[in-house]
């Protein structure tokens, strides 16, 4: 989803990056040999079974992990370990429980040396943007499920991440606070263009989130369908969910989970999208 004059030092490019985990007795190939280009400031989507490679793919774009063979750069940049520029917020709230929310927040600058006047000041714009401004005082145990998952998010943001990195991220919230936070989620990317990595199982949430939808296939993990969303969905807005009743995302939908039940040897067979 490129357009002139957009920032290229964020093309993510992996060239047949393969990952294996030696175990006690045997060799276990996470990933096979894949190749994949993500353009800045795209939304991607990566759907499939459980052990198909996703969240490995995803330790490896953040640094966490290195390839068995290939490469993986940002720009010109060649990834050997963690980095501010790529931010990453998990499944399960990993806030620092002895902090208040406004010092989760603003933990980041901290370690960067900002002042405490400015970090601050940014930490409430931060709690701000995410419907958190009331809650800066209080600790991480004091806030529900998704208001965790909405301070992990500002946490993140307020570094100004190039690119951002999601595992998984509303997967043990309820389904309703699931639905307002990939709203949220939509309106943030809307506003602040950044380059978003996001695994899930759902097949619903990748599409009604993601601008292009990756599928992989385990045993050994690798990409079964990678497609581009192109059914229309400038003209939706953080308040009209209608799009989730359109033949288009219905289309799509069917199509994902087909190449998902494939993959699986499940053709014909019922498993959840949600």
């Amino acid at each position: 989803m490129t357009t002139e004059g957009t920032d290229l030092s964020t093309r993510v490019v992996l060239t047949e990056v393969r990952k294996e985990y030696v175990t006690s007795d045997e060799t276990v190939v996470a990933l096979s040999s894949t190749s994949l280009t993500f353009e800045p400031e795209e939304f991607v989507c990566v759907v499939g079974p459980s052990g198909c490679g996703k969240t490995t793919l995803l330790q490896m774009l953040a640094g966490f992990q290195t390839p068995t063979e290939g490469t993986v750069m940002v720009g010109n940049t060649h990834i050997k370990g963690p980095d501010p520029d790529r931010g990453v917020v998990f499944q399960h709230s990993n806030l620092y429980p002895w902090l208040s929310v406004r010092g989760n927040v603003e933990f980041g600058l901290k370690m960067r040396g900002v002042s405490r006047r400015e970090r601050a000041d940014e930490a409430e714009r931060m709690l701000e943007l995410v419907g958190l401004e009331q809650y800066g005082n209080r600790k991480p145990y004091e806030l529900s499920g998704g208001q965790q998952q909405r301070c992990q998010i500002a946490r993140v943001l307020i570094t100004d991440p190039r690119i951002i990195l999601m595992d998984e991220p509303f997967g043990a919230l309820d389904a309703m606070t699931r639905e307002r936070l990939q709203l949220e989620l939509l309106e943030l990317w809307r506003e602040r263009r950044k380059t978003v990595f996001f695994v899930t199982h759902s097949v619903e949430e990748a599409i009604f989130l993601g601008t292009r939808v990756i599928v992989m296939g385990a045993r050994p993990g690798r990409v079964i369908y990678d497609r581009k969303v192109w059914f229309k969905k400038g003209s939706y807005r953080s308040t009209d969910t209608e799009i989730r009743s359109t033949p288009e995302f219905v289309a799509m939908r069917d199509e994902v989970a087909a190449k998902i039940y494939e993959a699986q040897g499940l053709i014909g067979a019922t498993v959840a999208l949600h």
